[in-house]
């Protein structure tokens, strides 16, 4: 870190780029050790993609619009001195957490009341299905304690990284070599229920045919901890770690794009950022954090390298065509959660996620937040939010996509492509409902790959970022530090430990760590000071290296050889079945 000049402030100045949930939680926790920290954004308000929308009274959440993972959010304001009650957000449990629709006019309800659960399975898999689902459940319940002490909390720092004895000693356990639709088929006997446990890969921006089993987490935190909505929207969460920020000293700039990340003269530092307005000055800094989208700020904001290129070739997670309609009526049969499953389930998930277009049967994601929390919508009417993934841009520099299967001319026309996702949405809903949203919609706001690109800087309109396929987590995720520039670290999505705002939530604590123990190793972290009473030891990555005997070394490559050899030969023994992809195409 470089000197200050005599009689200024001498804390360590932070520059956090992007006012994104990682940039804002990372920057209050970086102010609470200390730091003085400024964040620039380039659009008027907070959240990124966790903003809101609103129109004629209507408010609708234009990303996330349901909270899992609860204890990551209470963490992190545990962590600040305060909580998401103090500081207003009231969350909501959701009752059912879904209603799953299929084609056929049957529908299964998902809750976390067992005795609705018991009553649900049995319908379709009779009296002995209850029992396999409850160990499905306990097979999840493992991913996830094992995912969140190994991954969600650990930094990986290098490949090796992946040699810690605790971590291989358990991988087998998180399935990570089986999709989440094989594993879902050991329990389940009927495809309809294979369906039901299979679909919230969605929310990692990935194909249950592909999706690492270790991802049934999701399904667990669901049926066990439940689904949970912020009062006000899901922005009330980022608005609070704002204000949390603000007290602790942190300044906001909005409108404010910047050109680049300012380098040394030698490029081996990050000194700061440019500001795309030239009559803007230059912000100084000792050290940034970078919370714009990964590929976007490798390539636009810095250098460009070999690294960088290769981002824009790495597989990412899907986009989508999101529609937010105001209606003049409610619609009691949408409950806050609904999920309309494509009869071709498989094939609507190769389209969005092999081929990358838009499916002729999309399943589809239908989000009514004035069911649970009224402020959504005025009275008596209904706020909607329907999300249907499609496949991502077909490169960085261009708006094309590969449209709709058969109608090539339709792929550079997203009006087309809107009006007919927009019909086959609403003809869908009629069809299992026999309710017409139609004629009862007032007002209309869309995002579509291109405006999620142009909106949030996002490579490819992939709104989830990187997809978690094997080469894109753990060690071989981008990490939270430059690998040559010092003083530049990176926070969000696409870097580990990956996408979803609890799982960036995790992130932020894990390179705010880093940074503060890379800045001094006897500093202050205040949330280990609250947990034990004391000042934990810290070391850096390469201390704590090197501290690992060479007995230990062997021992954990040996494992890991062993480990890859078993994945290997039991991937091409299995690959053929459940339409599995083979050992690249999992974590």
């Amino acid at each position: 870190m470089r000197e200050h000049i005599e009689g200024q402030d001498s804390r360590p100045r932070v520059v956090v780029i992007g006012a994104g949930v990682g940039g804002v939680a990372t920057a209050a926790r970086l102010a609470a050790a200390g730091c003085k920290v400024t964040v620039v954004e380039k659009n008027a308000f907070s959240g990124g993609r966790c903003s809101l929308i609103h129109r004629q009274g209507y408010r609708f959440d234009q990303g996330p619009s349901l909270l899992l993972l609860p204890q990551f959010f209470h963490e992190t304001f545990r962590d600040l001195g305060t909580s998401l009650d103090s500081e207003g957000v009231t969350l909501v449990k959701c009752e059912p957490n879904y209603n799953v629709h299929f084609h056929d006019d049957t529908s299964f309800k998902l809750s976390t009341d067992i005795s609705i659960m018991k009553e649900e399975v049995e319908r379709f898999e009779g009296k002995d299905g209850f029992e396999r689902y409850l160990s499905f459940l306990k097979e999840s319940h493992r991913h996830y304690e094992l995912a969140v002490t190994h991954v969600l909390r650990k930094n990986f720092y290098s490949l090796l990284s992946m040699l810690r004895l605790d971590f291989l000693w358990h991988v087998l356990e998180l399935h990570p070599f089986e999709s989440i639709y094989r594993r879902a088929s050991k329990y389940f006997w009927t495809d309809r229920l294979r369906r039901v446990f299979t679909f919230a890969s969605m929310y990692m921006g990935m194909s249950p045919f592909d999706a690492p089993g270790t991802y049934s987490l999701l399904q667990y935190t669901e049926l066990a901890e439940g689904i949970w909505y912020p009062i006000g929207g899901f922005h009330k969460v980022i608005e609070a770690l704002v204000n949390v920020g603000e007290r602790l000293g942190v300044e906001y700039i909005y409108d404010s794009p910047i050109r680049k990340i300012q380098l040394s003269g030698d490029a081996k530092r990050a000194t700061g950022v440019v500001f795309q307005d030239e009559k803007m000055e230059p912000l100084i800094a000792d050290l940034v954090v970078c919370n714009a989208d990964l590929s976007y700020a490798y390539n636009e904001l810095l250098p460009s390298t070999r690294f960088a290129r290769s981002l824009l070739k790495r597989k990412a997670s899907c986009s989508s065509i999101s529609f937010y309609w105001a209606l003049d009526r409610q619609f009691l049969e949408l409950t806050a959660h609904n999920i309309f499953l494509a009869e071709d389930y498989k094939e609507s998930f190769d389209s969005i996620f092999k081929k990358h277009q838009i499916p002729d049967q999309p399943s589809f994601y239908v989000n009514v937040p004035s069911r649970v929390d009224p402020s959504a919508a005025p009275e008596g009417c209904d706020s909607i939010v329907v999300l249907v993934p499609v496949g991502h841009l077909q490169n960085s520099t261009t708006d094309s996509h590969k449209g709709l299967k058969g109608t090539p001319g339709l792929t550079q026309d997203w009006e087309a492509m809107v009006a007919i996702a927009r019909s086959t949405i609403l003809a869908t809903i009629e069809r299992r409902l026999k309710i017409s949203l139609g004629p009862h919609i007032i007002e209309e706001a869309i995002n579509t790959p291109p405006t999620w690109k142009s909106a949030f800087n996002l490579d490819r309109g992939a709104i989830l970022g990187l997809s978690h396929s094997f080469f894109n987590v753990l060690s071989f995720r981008p990490k939270t530090k430059h690998r040559s520039i010092e003083d530049l670290y990176f926070v969000g999505a696409s870097s580990h430990p990956g996408t979803g705002v609890p799982i960036v939530l995790a992130g932020a604590k894990l390179v705010s760590e880093q940074i503060l123990d890379d800045l001094h190793h006897e500093r202050d972290i205040p949330w280990r000071k609250a947990k034990s009473g004391k000042q934990e030891s810290s070391s850096s990555p390469l201390d704590r290296t090197q501290r690992i005997s060479g007995l230990s070394w062997f021992l954990c490559i040996s494992l890991f050889v062993i480990m890859i050899a078993f994945v290997l030969r039991t991937s091409g023994r299995h690959s053929h079945r459940f339409g599995a992809a083979g050992l690249l195409g999992h974590w």
